[in-house]
């Protein structure tokens, strides 16, 4: 029986029963907001990024609220012997840069998308370089998802996965235990970008609306007032 936007049955049986105990073990959760998380069709989850642990609680917190976390990964990690085969058995994307082949990702994700995936992105592309670790300025891939397919954008913050495995360290930080924190918001409303030409600005434009959705749910989770304009890592090259 067709699955879509999930492995077959083995794979994520599988998956669940090693992943899930241990990810439990591992950190407390504190999740708010998995109500806005729809039950069936495709949607994207666009998430600010903190760590490289920060994926495997991210899908704990979709596989409990009814979903089957895709990712976009880079395509790197998906040439690692055992691991490589594994992530495309359980449905991952990898993600191609500098090369002619990038838009496959995009149109892998879209794919997945049309056909009733929860796919989950980080805008920013990459672990957040901002010094306060907030979200930086984003590419314009998730607008352009978002806008050719239809499918709701959820803007979900968290916080926590940086204390487990700081950006740049190997070796996790697990005593002792840390609380990973989330919380999921309503679609960002992008109705106004829907008719529009895929221009640079539009997808810019809409880039800055699922952005500003989650900036303003991870400040609700710091309690701490964001920086007025994102941080431009090539600004700051350029400075």
């Amino acid at each position: 029986m067709p699955r879509p936007g999930r492995p077959r049955l083995p794979w994520e049986a599988f998956t669940v029963g090693i992943l899930r105990p241990l990810l439990a073990i591992v950190v407390r959760h504190r999740w708010r907001g998995r109500e806005h998380v729809p039950a069936h069709g495709g949607v994207i989850i666009a998430a600010n990024h903190l760590s490289w642990s920060d994926p495997l609680f991210l899908s704990l917190f979709l596989y409990n609220s009814g979903r089957w976390p895709v990712f976009l990964a880079k395509s790197g990690i998906f040439e690692v012997p055992l691991l490589g085969p594994f992530l495309r058995q359980v449905k991952q994307i990898p993600v191609y840069r500098d090369r002619s082949d990038a838009a496959l990702s995009l149109r892998d994700a879209e794919k997945g998308l049309r056909e009733g995936a929860a796919v989950i992105v980080y805008p920013e592309g990459t672990c957040t370089r901002d010094p306060d670790l907030w979200p930086m300025a984003a590419k314009t891939g998730v607008a352009r998802l978002a806008i050719k397919t239809g499918v709701p954008v959820i803007p979900v913050a968290h916080w926590g996965a940086q204390d487990v495995l700081p950006y740049g360290d190997k070796l996790p930080r697990l005593f002792p235990r840390k609380t990973f924190k989330v919380l999921a918001g309503p679609p960002v409303d992008l109705s106004a970008y829907r008719d529009r030409p895929l221009t640079a600005s539009t997808l810019r434009a809409a880039t800055e609306e699922v952005m500003k959705a989650i900036t303003h749910q991870l400040s609700e989770i710091r309690h701490e007032k964001p920086p007025a304009e994102p941080y431009r890592p090539s600004a700051d090259r350029d400075r």
